[in-house]
């Protein structure tokens, strides 16, 4: 486990920082832009990053960011090595134990089956029956688990989620399951002919922040500042800020 703490209020003198414990973010080492981007010297960018950022700010602690494999991050939490896991849903954490207060849902995690810019033919799932998907190792992938499970797809599975698109760019499959973020993203940097596209959307699913309840943990104040910063339009800001899509279904695609 990796852990950075950062300032959210400023350049803090020891005393003031001292005054109260920081805010312990639990952070995916899958992760990629544009939800964070985990440098040497710890999170730097993203829009996780600056929604975790902000929130700190706002209840006036610092933000202290603890770096796991994702699938150990739920026992990181039951353990209570970390106060708050933001982008996660509860239909992802069914056998979670332990006593949380979840948020409303801030952001929409649509995910998509990517082909390439050559792929131009109408999809059909049936005609890729037994074929290789790109996948990241340990994530879920509701719609398409059945079918993984009985091999009429088959898992290639990467260990971060930036490597997913590249692989699918040189070819190592025909097809990749990313979210439109990431997508929007990485084609930011291919030419017009290398452009990848979605060619289905698999599903969408609603997303947000769970605290734990601890005497230690200001779970309310942290859901009430949540709450504020979705209903004032800052989240969508910040999404908006990396220029990609909201997960909004007003957007048009």
């Amino acid at each position: 486990m990796r852990v950075w703490v950062m300032s959210a209020v400023g350049l803090l003198s020891a005393t003031a920082a001292a005054e109260g414990p920081p805010l312990r973010f639990a952070v995916a080492d899958s992760w990629s832009m544009p939800l964070m981007q985990v440098g040497p010297n710890g999170p730097e960018a993203g829009i996780l990053f600056d929604i975790m950022e902000s929130l700190a700010r706002q209840i006036g602690q610092t933000a202290q960011y603890r770096v796991y494999p994702r699938m150990r991050i739920q026992a990181a939490t039951e353990r209570g090595e970390v106060d708050v896991r933001c982008y996660a849903a509860q239909s992802w954490l069914p056998d979670m134990s332990g006593d949380y207060t979840w948020s409303l849902p801030l952001l929409t995690q649509r995910n998509v089956l990517v082909g390439s810019a050559y792929d131009t033919a109408p999809f059909q799932l049936s005609a890729i029956l037994g074929d290789r998907i790109g996948t990241v190792l340990g994530y879920a992938y509701p719609v398409l688990d059945p079918l993984f499970a009985t091999r009429d797809l088959i898992r290639e599975d990467a260990r971060l989620q930036e490597q997913v698109l590249p692989k699918l760019s040189a070819h190592r499959y025909r097809y990749a399951v990313d979210t439109q973020w990431s997508l929007d993203w990485y084609n930011r940097e291919q030419t017009t002919d290398e452009k990848l596209r979605a060619v289905w959307v698999i599903d969408e699913q609603p997303v947000g922040c769970v605290a734990r309840n601890d005497p230690s943990v200001p779970a309310q104040r942290i859901m009430r500042t949540l709450l504020r910063m979705k209903m004032s339009g800052e989240i969508e800001r910040i999404v908006q800020h990396y220029q990609v899509h909201s997960g909004n279904a007003a957007d048009p695609y």
